[in-house]
C-alpha cells in the first residue's frame, strides 16, 4: 500500500530524532570528559609568612639553651629553604609521624612539676607540643635539612590556647608540623594565629608574625 506524503514525513521525521537520540547516549560521556568545568580542590596554595620586627624571646627556649648551651651556641646563617621534592615530602611526613606516635602527650605541669614552660627533647619518652616541635626539628636536622629552614613557631590554636610547631621553611612555601595533625599543611590552612617564631639566621632572635593562618582546611582521618 502506498503511503500519503504525511505519513511519509511524520515517518521520515521520527526516525531523524530516533538517530539524533542515540548519537546523544553514545557521545554523552566523551562530552562529560571533556568538559571545560572541573572540580576545584578547596585547599589554598601554600605561600610564605610575612615576618615582623623582632619580638621577646620565649622563657622556654632561654631556659633550653641555658641547660643545653651547645645547642643555641651556633653561628649566624643566611637563610635557606628546602627544596619540596616529592622524596623531601616524604621525609617529612616520615618524621612527623614518627614523633607524633613516640611521645606520650602529658601537660607541662604534669610532667615538670611547675607552670614555667620547660622546652627539652623527649628523653623519657613523653612531653606536650615543644617537646614534639623540638624533637622534630633535631630528627630534620640529623636527616641533613638546614638548621635555616626549621624554626620554632609560637601560635594561638583553633582553641585560643598557646601552642608550639614546627614552621618548615620551602621554595613551595611555609609548611607545618603539628603534634594535633599528622597532615603536613601549609602554614595558611590550619586557622591558627601566628604570634611568633625563630629567625632563619639565627635561632636565638625570635621575629613577629601577628598574623592568622587562613583557615582550618578540613582534614582526613589519620591513617
Amino acid at each position: 500500500m502506498q503511503r500519503s506524503p504525511g505519513v511519509l514525513a511524520s515517518s521520515l521525521l521520527l526516525g531523524l530524532v530516533s538517530l539524533v537520540g542515540a548519537a546523544s547516549l553514545q557521545v554523552g560521556p566523551a562530552a562529560a570528559q571533556s568538559s571545560p568545568f572541573k572540580p576545584t580542590s578547596t585547599r589554598p596554595a601554600a605561600s610564605s609568612a610575612a615576618v615582623g620586627s623582632s619580638t621577646s624571646v620565649p622563657y622556654g627556649w632561654l631556659d633550653f639553651c641555658h641547660r643545653r648551651p651547645k645547642e643555641c651556641k651556633v653561628p649566624t646563617l643566611p637563610p635557606a629553604s628546602i627544596r619540596l621534592t616529592a622524596q623531601n615530602m616524604s621525609i617529612l611526613k616520615r618524621i612527623n609521624r614518627t614523633a607524633n606516635r613516640s611521645i606520650k602527650p602529658v601537660s607541662n605541669y604534669d610532667h615538670w612539676g611547675t607552670m614555667m614552660d620547660h622546652w627539652d627533647y623527649p628523653t623519657d619518652g613523653k612531653g606536650d607540643c615543644k617537646i614534639y616541635a623540638l624533637y622534630k626539628r633535631k630528627l630534620l636536622q640529623d636527616a641533613g635539612f638546614p638548621r635555616q629552614a626549621l624554626l620554632m613557631t609560637v601560635v594561638r590554636d583553633l582553641h585560643n590556647e598557646g601552642h608550639t610547631i614546627l614552621t618548615v621553611k620551602t621554595d613551595k612555601g611555609d609548611f607545618v608540623l603539628d603534634n594535633l595533625v599528622d597532615e603536613i599543611r601549609p602554614w595558611n590552612a590550619t586557622g591558627y594565629y601566628f604570634l611568633k617564631r625563630q629567625s632563619q639566621q639565627n635561632p636565638n632572635v625570635w621575629v613577629s608574625l601577628n598574623q592568622r593562618g587562613g583557615t582550618a582546611k578540613r582534614l582526613s582521618p589519620s591513617s
